[in-house]
C-alpha cells in the first residue's frame, strides 16, 4: 500500500461529534455547492454558454460527484497501489482505443462502406469486448485443472463444464432443427426453417423434460424413496474419487440415488407446476373475459380485489399462506401439495386476469362482436367463439412466462421447507438438502456438483421455456428479421 488516508473514519467521527442529521445536511450542502461550482466552471469555458447554463442543478451536482468518484478511482489505482483496479482501468481504456481503431480501420479498408460508416462507437466497442472475452475464454479453458501442489482448480473445472455444456446445447439445437426441417408435415418443416436456434433448443429441452416426467417410473433406475445404503457417493462413477459406477450421479446423505430423484423430480416439480399454471389460467382468464364483456359492478369488484392481491409480494404472501396451510392440512386430511397448488394458482391468476381483461377490452369493441350481439348470441358464444380465438397468441406467450414463475415459486417454497414435502423428490428440496456440498468445491469439484444438478435442472427448463416464449412473442408480433 503506497498511500494510506488518515481520514478512514472521517464520517464516523463527524457523526459522533455533530449527529446524523447534521452530517446529512452538510453532505447535501456540499452536494449542492459542487453542482453550482461545476456549472459555473462549465459556463466559463463553454463559448456558447448553453450546455451548462441550462443544466439543472441536480444534474450538475450528480455530474460533479461522478467526476470526483472517477478521480478517486484513478488515484486509488495509480497512486494508492490498487493493482486489480489499475488493471481493469487499463483494460477498459485499451478496449475503448481498439474499438475506435476497429471502426476507423474498417472505414478505410472498405472505402467507407455503410456497415462501418454508420456503425456507432458503442457497437465497435462491443465487437472488441466480445473478441477480448472470447480470447480470455479460450485461454482460461486450457489452463491446468490442478495446481503444482496437486490441488484442483475448481474455477477452471466448472468453467470447462459450462463451455462444454454450451457446445453440447448448440449441437443438439442445430441437430434438432435440421431434423425438423426434413421430417414431419409441411407446416412443421416450414416452422423449423424460420425458427431460431434458441427456440429449437428450447423445444427440444421441453420435449425431453416432458418425456422424463411422463415415463419417470420406467426411466429411473431406482425409486425416489428407496434408500440404497451407500451415502454421499460422489458423482462421476470413478471409485478413485469416491464414486460408484452403479450411481453415475452419486447419492445423497441417506443413500438415495440422485439420478432417480432428479427424474422423479421432473414428474413432481414440472407436473405440479403445469397443473398449477393451468388452474391459474382458468381462474384468471375466465374472470378477465367476464369482466371485459360484462363490465359494471363485476369488473369493479374483481379488479379491486386483484389490485389488493397484487399489492402484496407474491412469494411472501405464498410463504405466509403455506405456513398456515401446513397447520390445517393434517387436521383436514388434505395433502399440503393441494393447498400449494390452489394458493399459487390464485396468486398468479391475478396477473393472468390483468392480461385477459386488457386483451378482452380491446376485442369487445370490435365490429364483429357488435354483429354477434345483434344476432342475439349469448355470453358463452362471445367468449369462446369470438374473444378467446383472438386472444390466443398473447395468452400462449403469457402461459409460458407464468409457467416459469410458478415453477420457480414451487422450487423456492420447497427450498424453504413449505413446498413439496418428503419423501417426494423435488428439485428445490434437493438443492436445500445438498447445499452443504458446495463447501467441498475448492478440493473436490465432483462432490460440489451434487447440489448444482438440481439447480441446473431448474435453470435449464426456465431458460428453455423463455427461449420458446421469446420466439412466440416475436412471431405473433408480426416483426421480421
Amino acid at each position: 500500500m503506497i498511500f494510506e488516508s488518515p481520514y478512514d473514519n472521517v464520517f464516523g467521527d463527524l457523526i459522533e461529534a455533530f449527529g446524523v442529521f447534521a452530517v446529512i445536511l452538510a453532505v447535501l450542502a456540499l452536494f449542492t455547492f459542487a453542482g453550482f461550482l461545476l456549472r459555473g466552471i462549465g459556463s466559463a469555458f463553454d463559448s456558447r454558454g448553453e450546455t451548462f447554463d441550462e443544466m439543472p442543478l441536480f444534474l450538475a451536482s450528480l455530474l460533479a460527484v461522478l467526476i470526483v468518484a472517477s478521480l478517486t478511482l484513478l488515484w486509488s489505482a495509480f497512486i494508492g497501489g490498487r493493482d486489480t483496479l489499475r488493471f481493469l482501468i487499463l483494460l477498459i481504456a485499451a478496449i475503448a482505443a481498439f474499438g475506435w481503431l476497429f471502426r476507423w480501420a474498417g472505414q478505410r479498408l472498405t472505402n467507407n462502406a455503410p456497415r462501418f460508416r454508420d456503425m456507432p462507437y458503442g457497437v465497435s466497442f462491443g465487437y472488441v469486448l466480445a473478441a477480448v472475452v472470447l480470447i480470455w475464454s479460450v485461454w482460461f479453458y486450457f489452463q491446468p485443472v490442478v495446481t503444482e501442489q496437486g490441488t484442483p482448480r475448481a474455477s477452471v473445472v466448472f468453467f470447462r463444464w459450462a463451455i462444454q455444456g454450451l457446445l453440447i446445447a448448440a449441437v443438439l439445437g442445430t441437430g434438432f432443427k435440421e431434423l425438423g426441417k426434413r421430417v414431419g408435415p409441411g407446416w412443421s418443416r416450414k416452422l423449423f426453417r424460420t425458427m431460431p436456434l434458441t427456440a429449437s433448443f428450447g423445444i427440444l429441452v421441453i420435449i425431453a423434460y416432458a418425456i422424463v416426467a411422463i415415463f419417470a417410473p420406467l426411466i429411473a433406475p431406482y425409486g425416489q424413496e428407496q434408500v440404497l445404503g451407500a451415502a454421499n457417493v460422489v458423482p462421476g462413477g470413478n471409485p478413485a474419487l469416491g464414486g460408484n459406477p452403479e450411481f453415475p450421479l452419486g447419492t445423497d446423505q441417506i443413500g438415495r440415488d440422485i439420478l432417480s430423484r432428479l427424474i422423479y423430480g421432473a414428474q413432481n416439480t414440472v407436473g405440479i407446476a403445469f397443473a398449477t399454471t393451468l388452474l391459474a389460467f382458468f381462474i384468471g382468464a375466465s374472470l378477465g373475459f367476464l369482466a371485459a364483456t360484462l363490465g359494471g359492478w363485476l369488473d369493479q369488484l374483481v379488479s379491486r380485489a386483484v389490485d389488493v392481491l397484487m399489492a402484496i409480494p407474491s412469494l411472501i404472501f405464498a410463504l405466509l399462506l403455506m405456513t398456515i396451510a401446513s397447520v390445517w392440512a393434517p387436521r383436514l386430511g388434505i395433502p399440503l401439495t393441494v393447498f400449494m397448488v390452489v394458493i399459487i394458482a390464485v396468486i398468479d391468476s391475478t396477473r393472468v386476469y390483468r392480461l385477459a381483461r386488457a386483451v378482452g377490452l380491446n376485442i369487445v369493441v370490435m365490429d364483429y362482436i357488435e354483429a354477434a350481439k345483434l344476432r342475439g348470441e349469448g355470453l358463452t358464444y362471445l367468449i369462446f367463439k369470438e374473444i378467446l380465438p383472438n386472444a390466443t397468441a398473447p395468452l400462449l406467450a403469457e402461459f409460458g412466462l407464468r409457467f416459469c414463475f410458478v415453477f420457480l415459486t414451487i422450487a423456492a417454497l420447497s427450498f424453504l421447507g413449505v413446498g413439496i414435502q418428503p419423501p417426494l423428490a423435488d428439485w428445490g428440496t434437493m438443492v436445500r438438502d445438498m447445499a452443504a456440498f458446495i463447501n467441498f468445491a475448492p478440493f473436490a469439484p465432483q462432490a460440489a456438483i451434487t447440489p448444482l444438478l438440481a439447480a441446473g435442472a431448474i435453470a435449464l427448463l426456465t431458460v428453455a421455456v423463455n427461449f420458446v416464449v421469446d420466439w412466440m412473442l416475436h412471431k405473433s408480433s408480426g416483426l421480421k428479421e
